[in-house]
């Protein structure tokens, strides 16, 4: 059973070598690719490089880079609280409860937070970009497989 999955068995088909300019450089297309049109392989690389998938990645990092910077720093800041300032951690908010205390559910509230803004950033921003260059690449192997 020969998957059509292009990154299946990558090293075994000849992709991942990579010519002069450092681009990845396709396997020589058999004679029955030739006939029938693009391989499914050149048509996901030609998707990838495509001005709408490179917008749906720059979406996706324009929030995920800033938000893990973010909360990487929000965590870092309270284990070096924790460890530098001890008295600050310790002084009490209310009754049993003090500022270590309030601060680490802090942590577990905003990794929520963190997730629901991330489900709707993605949902708003990059999904249906997505879905179309997901049914635009599956009729383009369709006609390619014809």
């Amino acid at each position: 059973m020969r998957l059509e999955d292009p990154w299946y068995d990558a090293p075994a088909s000849g992709w991942g070598r990579m010519d002069s300019t450092g681009g990845q450089v396709p396997p020589p297309a058999s004679a029955q690719e030739r006939e029938t049109g693009p391989s499914a392989a050149e048509i996901y690389l030609e998707v990838q490089r495509s001005p709408a998938f490179q917008e749906v990645r720059r979406r996706y990092r324009r929030f995920v880079v800033p938000a893990s910077i973010a909360f990487f720093l929000w965590y870092l800041a309270y284990v070096v609280a924790a460890t530098t300032a001890p008295e600050l951690m310790a002084r009490p908010v209310a009754d049993a409860v003090n500022v270590a205390m309030v601060a680490g559910l802090a942590q577990f509230l905003t990794t929520f937070l963190l997730t629901w803004a991330y489900a709707r950033h993605a949902r708003h921003r990059r999904d249906r970009a997505a879905l179309d260059l997901r049914w635009d690449t599956q009729e383009m192997t369709r006609g390619a497989g014809r």
